[in-house]
């Protein structure tokens, strides 16, 4: 009997297991105390998640700037004089890195611990006798593009923050260009999880960085046809490498909702508070307001425009119920 051919498919396909020994000879330079700093509410990294996942993918980001750099080099060759309006070298470029996922699956720890071993003090290559200085890696979140919460309420869309249209989706694509086209200084708006807001006048500036990583719901999004018609340039154009952060969405929903009773008990007491109503009624009326933020809001913009990115990513983090990573897929080349 003819065996039926395997299925086949962009990624390869991993067990945390055999993830793990892909790490080589990567120094964990982190400690336990840091990676406490770094780790979201409600998230459950150690040091054994941190060996485990996190710095393979390190030594990964690692070889992949080391060829984007080999790259630029030999663009450089080819394009001599010309390059760079007649000078003999093209200046280097920041390698882009998205990180997107649902709420509360833990992303903006990725991130941070993305920008904190992509940071470290790396060995000496190529021969040389003493170690390549730190990068400078800057992390962005997408939260600052988001509209201010007066200009959501013009347009009716207070109830939709965190869907792709409640954000300034072409100022943050040339925000990202900008940085990647090697300017010297771009700045990004800054938001507040306190006020829940915009701050006015307030600006996160980024001066040519070795490396920008960009953290948030939609950075995967492929742009939108424009008013004519015409297919534009989306943000996920400028990325060089992108991760997502996948799990299952009941799991999701259960951190979702465990991180709004620990947001309670901490950040929602804060006098400036947002949510600080929260804190002056029961918590069965907080955790079914919580529910319905869910339902009507988190889960639909998750269905319907954040999990249908996860095949654009180039590695897609899988993550069981206890909030760790299990499996991994890798985008073939």
């Amino acid at each position: 009997m003819p065996t039926t051919p395997a299925p086949t498919s962009p990624y390869v396909d991993l067990t945390r297991e055999q993830w793990r020994g892909l790490r080589d000879r990567t120094p964990l330079s982190l400690t336990a105390a840091e990676v406490e700093r770094l780790r979201g509410l409600g998230d459950v990294v150690d040091l054994e998640e941190v060996v485990d996942v996190y710095l393979p993918l390190a030594r990964l980001l690692n070889l992949y700037i080391a060829a984007h750099s080999g790259l630029r080099g030999a663009l450089n060759t080819f394009l001599g004089d010309l390059a760079d309006g007649g000078q003999s070298t093209q200046p280097g470029t920041p390698f882009v890195i998205g990180v997107a996922g649902s709420v509360a699956v833990g992303k903006s720890t990725t991130a941070r611990l993305l920008q904190a071993l992509l940071a470290l003090p790396r060995a000496p290559s190529g021969g040389a006798a003493r170690p390549e200085p730190p990068r400078r890696v800057e992390l962005v979140t997408t939260d600052g593009f988001l509209l201010p919460n007066a200009e959501l309420t013009r347009r009716g869309l207070m109830s939709r923050k965190g869907f792709p249209e409640s954000y300034d989706r072409r100022a943050l694509t040339r925000f990202v260009a900008d940085v990647k086209s090697g300017k010297p200084e771009v700045t990004a708006p800054v938001y507040s999880h306190l006020s829940y807001d915009i701050v006015p006048g307030e600006r996160l500036a980024v001066r040519r960085p070795d490396v920008l990583i960009v953290e948030g719901l939609n950075v995967l999004q492929p742009a939108l046809p424009g008013s004519d018609g015409r297919t534009r340039i989306g943000l996920a154009d400028h990325f060089d490498f992108s991760v997502y952060v996948d799990a299952r969405t009941e799991d999701i929903e259960r951190w979702y909702l465990d991180r709004f009773r620990k947001l309670r008990a901490t950040a929602f007491q804060d006098p400036g508070s947002y949510f600080r109503r929260f804190t002056e009624v029961s918590e069965t009326e907080a955790l079914e307001f919580a529910q319905l933020v869910w339902h009507t809001v988190n889960r639909p913009n998750l269905e319907e425009n954040v999990l249908p990115t996860r095949s654009r990513a180039t590695l897609v983090l899988r993550k069981g119920p206890q909030h760790r990573v299990r499996r991994l897929s890798l985008r073939k080349l």
